[in-house]
Parts: structure tokens; sequence; C-alpha cells
């Protein structure tokens, strides 16, 4: 039975320890970290990731403010802004809460918040920064399953894993931090990476997978990992989120990418959903706050 990777207690410790180191922070005499979020319209699962958003930052001592703008608020607009916080001084992170309306060009957005107060990691020069082994802010999914697996003890060194998706913001930059070099800024994992996604052809998938001992899935179809498909003592981050419906009870659940009850009978470790790279995601929006907030600090007094 595979040991239960638990993401919720990881993220706990995490946001104890980012609360310690905020607090001297401000002991030093620096201002709070600021991270402002900008949210267009007023759908329902996007509010709520707001709000735990800003929960999170209320915990470890971040001050956080939400924008919120109506759903037909035009791109110039929400380009400005944007530009208006990239020019604010207290303001140390922004982050545009996507998906944004469909008239909104998403990349144009994401390219125009600020290198520096990027704390979601998706402006093309700090991801070409992550593929180029630079310091950077690391998008926070990414960031969040290299964190659960140092946590857990997982052994990393040329390992072979394999990243099932391929997505810019999630499977790209997972697979850039596993395979890297370690001695580097990004300080990455040092492991051998395959990189498949859902038209894989199964048997392709399960021949990859067979070989992994680490498989990272991020694909956001329920079930594509299944039992035969994983080597025993594999360790299986499941980044999947997808809500499915009862159609007998009418309940909806969330599930991941993988048949966890099967699963976890052959695994090594794996990670729950709900509860594992989650919680993480939103920890490591933090701690980008609090890197971003301690780099604009040096430069501003640089520029003096």
């Amino acid at each position: 039975m595979a040991q239960i990777i638990d993401g919720k207690q990881i993220a706990n410790d995490i946001r104890t320890e980012l609360k310690g180191k905020i607090g001297k922070w401000v002991q030093e005499g620096h201002r709070p970290p600021q991270l402002t979020a900008v949210l267009i319209g007023s759908d329902p699962a996007s509010c709520t990731y707001v709000r735990n958003k800003m929960k999170a930052a209320l915990e470890v001592g971040i001050d956080s403010i939400t924008k919120n703008l109506p759903p037909e608020t035009t791109e110039e607009e929400l380009l400005q802004v944007i530009q208006d916080l990239n020019d604010d001084n207290s303001v140390d992170g922004i982050l545009v809460q996507l998906p944004v309306p469909s008239h909104i060009n998403e990349r144009r957005i994401c390219n125009s918040i600020s290198c520096e107060k990027d704390v979601d990691g998706f402006n093309e020069k700090n991801v070409g920064r992550l593929c180029l082994d630079m310091n950077t802010l690391i998008p926070c999914t990414p960031l969040g399953v290299q964190e659960l697996l140092r946590r857990a003890g997982i052994d990393t060194f040329g390992k072979n894993a394999v990243v099932v998706g391929r997505s810019k913001n999630v499977g790209m930059p997972i697979a850039m931090l596993l395979h890297a070099d370690g001695r580097n800024d990004t300080c990455a994992m040092d492991a051998t990476v395959t990189i498949c996604h859902r038209f894989t052809p199964p048997a392709e998938l399960k021949k990859f997978c067979k070989l992994a001992d680490i498989i990272v899935t991020a694909t956001g179809v329920p079930g594509i990992i299944t039992a035969d498909m994983v080597k025993p003592g594999a360790c299986i981050i499941d980044v999947g989120l997808t809500r499915i419906v009862n159609e007998a009870t009418g309940k909806a659940k969330l599930v991941g990418d993988v048949d966890f009850e099967a699963v976890r009978e052959v695994a090594g470790h794996i990670t729950p959903v709900p509860g594992g790279v989650g919680p993480m995601t939103v920890t490591m929006l933090m701690k980008n706050t609090y890197i971003a907030a301690r780099n604009l600090s040096k430069m501003r007094s640089e520029r003096k």
C-alpha cells in the first residue's frame, strides 16, 4: 500500500515557515509583502480560487487586495490596470485570475505583468529564464510539485520520470524542473524525463509509465493512469482535478488523473485528490510573493 503524500500538511508546514520569515522581515523594518489579484467577472470557481489565495495571504502575513472588474472590461482597460500596478511601488505581486473572458488575449495579459511582480510565473520572459535554468519566479503548481517530491524524500537523481501533460503553465515547467541540473539556479532534480500527453497512444503511454520511477500527471482526464501502468514502488504525483457528477445521486466530487484506489496498491508514494498538489499551489504563490518583495526591496535600495 502506497504512502500518502499529504499535500495539505506539507503546505501547512511551509506556511508556518513562511509566516516566520515574513514576521522577521517586518521586524527588520520592511513593510509586509503586498499581493494584488485582478478578477474579471464573477465566475464562481474563479471567485473561490481568489478568496482562497487572499485567505492564505492573510494567514502568512501578506497584505492583499482584490480588484474586481466587470466582465465587459476591455483588453485595453485591463492592460491599463496592470500597468498602474506595475508602476505602484507598494505592490510586490500581481496575479490576474485565469481564465480571462474570451474577448481578452490571455498571452498578452500575462506578458504585460512586470517580470519582477509576476508571482504566477507566466510572463514569457520568466518562462524563458526557467527553461534556461536561471533564477526566476517559477509557476506555482510546478514549484509545488518540486517541493512535494523533496519533502516526501523522493530520490530523483538519475531516476526515470514521466510527465503526462504538456501545458505551458504546468506540464512543461514540471518537466523542466525534473530534468535540469540541480547545481544551477532552479535547484532542479536531475531526473531523466519523458513527456507524454492525453493523445499519446494508450499502449505507448503504458510502456513509458511502466519504466518510470516517478509519474507526474496533469491532463485533466480522470483515470488515465491505471494500476497496470505503474511500476511497483513508483511515486505518483496527481495534478489532475476534474469535477464529476454521479448520475444516480446527482452528487459531484473532485477526482484526479489517477485511479487512486487501485494505483495505491502498487505505488510506493501517491498524492490524493483533493489534498495533494492543490494546497501546494496556493502556498507557492505566497512563497513567490515573499521572494518578489525581497527582490524588489533590494532593487529599490540599489537605485538610491
